[in-house]
C-alpha cells in the first residue's frame, strides 16, 4: 500500500530499520503496516488522480467526429 508520511518524526526515529521518511515523502508498505500508520494519523494513503475528463475537440462540437 502506497501512503505518505504527513507527520515528521523526531530524529533517530526508525521505520522498519531505516531512518523515518521525510514529511511528504511517498512509501509502499504491507497493507497492515500501512493501514497502522494511516490510522495513527502520521501518514495518508496514496490514491491514483482521477482521470481528466476528455476535451471536447471542435469537429466534436460540431458534429464532424
Amino acid at each position: 500500500m502506497k501512503i505518505r508520511i504527513t507527520q515528521q518524526q523526531p530524529a533517530g526515529a526508525m521505520l522498519d530499520g531505516v531512518p523515518w521518511p521525510d514529511e511528504g515523502e511517498e512509501i509502499d508498505l504491507p497493507t497492515a503496516q500501512a493501514a497502522h500508520l494511516v490510522a495513527s494519523g502520521v501518514a495518508e494513503e496514496v490514491t491514483a488522480p482521477e482521470p481528466k475528463p476528455k476535451r471536447r475537440t471542435k469537429s466534436q462540437d460540431e458534429g464532424g467526429g
